[in-house]
């Protein structure tokens, strides 16, 4: 990225002054050199998004922006509904409510290792991945509109899981105000048969190892152990959120002149909050999260069953579960105002610091857990939520390390089978359906997470709490 124009407020915050048809600043959290490196394309999107009507403070980039649909990835934005403020589809994505959940194990390292090619081919097995995957439930419309409305309890009151999961999960595991008849025919078809599955790209299963804990207190109140073993689960709302993302894009280009709206991008369609249109899609995207949290609670029972397979003692407890592709109505200070803000995340992660009351109590004295994907065969993080990062970037985090290159040019570089081979030469077996898949998600298409997750610290938005290392990866 070219820096001329951008003002650096600190080591790891750049700032770009309105110009033009923007209402607020664009904020860059990240070193210079993940600045740098990130499209110039970042730059633009992010200057669009502080365009939109109703924005409030500035329009945010982290440390793992890149080039996305509309919004960067990595970008956040709050707009005021009472103040004329807009619903974006493109800041939310297509992905609607991806995101991770962590399970602590309570196994060593050491026993993983001891069951390690058996274990990687039962997840394998039990987990559906890859495009189109398919899981075992088959909903029926009556059974879709219960998932879409009541998200992860539904799926534990059908016995994926225990009422204790809940505590753990973002909104206690279920979205109020989701709409179901909001979402399409279409949307309701492709995700009849996918629940319970991974879907492709950079979604996962990863068995991990506590590699190193920078914050001991902090490690100990989570349950993470140094090595010890945790899984994480990264995906979320598979065809269903993909045919909403769709479905509301469209109206909204359509009716964004009736509305006064005039877009420096399409891909920034976007509505009022309070429009027919607005709430319409707010209420499908809340049913998409209900799916997301659905969806992971019952891989989670999934791989709990693998687990016991192999190992009968593994705990498999919830350390947290977090969306990263949401638009959320949260309150905050601004200018020393408490305000009701719908707060855009895209491939960014809540972070709410100690003392929140959206934070479970039993973790609330910490912060939020911020689990951070690294790419398959490197490091992911587990962070938490900074004090005063409310007042950094509406308490947002990064949530993985970041595309450097696109699909098609990872392709051209590496091989799949080529890729597997190296890894497991460094004690790391993947499993995939797609050779292609594993040479698109591979190691060197990203940025490094450690720099990443180094400029979210220096930056205010969390602090480093564990490293962990993988063990077995389970690729869409």
């Amino acid at each position: 990225m070219d820096l001329q124009g951008l003002r650096r407020e600190s080591e790891c915050c750049w700032v770009i002054e309105p110009t033009g048809t923007m209402r607020v600043p664009a904020i860059l959290y990240a070193d210079e050199p993940l600045l740098r490196g990130m499209d110039d394309k970042v730059r633009q999107q992010l200057c669009n998004v502080a365009t939109l009507p109703g924005i409030v403070g500035a329009a945010y980039a982290m440390p793992d922006a890149h080039w996305g649909y509309g919004f960067p990835i990595g970008g956040v934005a709050a707009f005021d509904a009472e103040r004329g403020g807009v619903v974006s589809a493109g800041g939310v994505g297509f992905d609607i409510s991806c995101g991770v959940r962590s399970l602590l194990t309570g196994c060593r390292r050491e026993e993983i290792v001891a069951v390690q090619q058996e274990l990687a081919h039962e997840l394998a097995r039990a987990i559906p991945a890859g495009v189109g995957s398919t899981g075992q439930l088959r909903l029926s419309s009556s059974e879709m509109d219960e998932m879409l409305t009541r998200g992860a309890r539904w799926a534990v009151a059908r016995g994926y899981g225990d009422v204790a999961d809940l505590d753990r999960v973002e909104e206690h595991g279920s979205i109020a105000h989701a709409k179901p008849g909001s979402v399409s025919p279409r949307a309701r078809e492709r995700q009849r048969h996918e629940m319970g599955t991974l879907g492709s790209g950079n979604h996962y299963l990863e068995v991990q190892w506590v590699a190193a804990v920078h914050d001991a207190r902090i490690a100990a109140g989570y349950g993470l152990r140094q090595g010890e073993v945790v899984v994480s689960i990264h995906c979320g709302s598979r065809g269903l959120g993909h045919q909403i993302g769709t479905d509301y894009l469209r109206d909204m280009a359509l009716q964004a002149p009736s509305f006064g709206i005039l877009l420096p991008d399409r891909e920034l369609a976007c509505a009022p909050i309070h429009s027919e249109l607005g709430q319409s899609y707010l209420g499908a995207m809340r049913a998409a999260m209900n799916c997301a949290l659905a969806n992971r609670q019952i891989l989670t029972h999934l791989c709990r069953e693998s687990f016991r397979r192999m190992l009968a003692r593994a705990e498999l407890r919830v350390l947290y579960d977090v969306s990263h592709n949401i638009c959320k109505v949260e309150e905050h200070v601004v200018q020393g105002q408490l305000r009701s803000l719908h707060v855009h995340r895209k491939g960014a992660t809540r972070a709410f610091g100690p003392g929140h009351a959206a934070v479970p109590e039993s973790l609330r004295e910490f912060g939020q857990p911020v689990l951070i994907g690294g790419s398959m065969g490197t490091a992911s993080y587990v962070l938490a939520g900074a004090a005063g990062g409310e007042m950094v970037a509406f308490s947002s985090a990064c949530h993985g390390a970041g595309r450097s290159m696109s699909r098609h040019e990872a392709t051209r570089r590496w091989h799949g089978r080529q890729l597997v081979h190296e890894l497991a030469g460094r004690g790391v077996l993947i499993r995939s359906p797609s050779m292609r898949g594993v040479a698109e998600e591979a190691p060197g298409a990203y940025k490094p997470v450690e720099e990443v997750v180094d400029a979210a610290e220096r930056a205010g938005l969390a602090r480093k709490v564990a490293r962990l290392e993988p063990m077995i990866c389970v690729k869409g």
